[in-house]
């Protein structure tokens, strides 16, 4: 995928985050996860400008979700101490961070899977998964993913916003 098409996938899985996170009455953490989200929505394909790192290698895995999310986790536990904030779904802020900065990796990771090139999301173990929908470069995925995602982020903002119909 391109840059496009990440960013659709990942307000495709920040819908529900971002209804959930509305209706349980934290807009400022839906707007820093959804920020977040897809300022990271590119990250793995920093490979393309460190030499020595080929392509959907090791920063498309699961391993370097988990190093991202060690990050995040890290950052948190030096800010949990100085801001006292509630954070959603009763978990620590240690947590939220760590899950943020995984689940960020992980929706580009689900974006490239869905390409012939695949992921090897168990890296350095050498074996990709591919769903072989479409090719990368494919405008009308893209673009499709793009519009379905601004979509998805639209209706769980609404629906959040005006109670879903009973």
């Amino acid at each position: 995928m391109y840059k496009r098409g990440h960013l659709g996938v990942a307000m495709v899985t920040l819908a529900p985050i971002t209804f959930w996170l509305l209706t349980d009455g934290y807009p400022v953490f839906a707007v820093l996860v959804a920020g977040t989200v897809l300022y990271l929505a590119m990250l793995p394909d920093m490979d393309h400008r460190v030499p020595g790192i080929p392509h959907r290698g090791p920063t498309h895995s699961l391993l370097f979700a988990g190093l991202v999310g060690a990050v995040f986790a890290g950052a948190a536990s030096v800010l949990e101490p100085v801001l006292s904030v509630a954070v959603p779904g009763g978990v620590s802020m240690v947590a939220f961070g760590f899950l943020l900065g995984f689940g960020s990796v992980v929706a580009h990771l689900l974006g490239d899977v869905i390409t012939p090139m695949g992921v090897n999301f168990l890296w350095p173990y050498p074996r990709e998964w591919s769903l072989s929908l479409t090719t990368a470069d494919s405008t009308l995925w893209n673009w499709g993913l793009f519009v379905f995602g601004v979509f998805a982020m639209a209706a769980a903002v609404v629906l959040a916003v005006r109670g879903l119909p009973v």
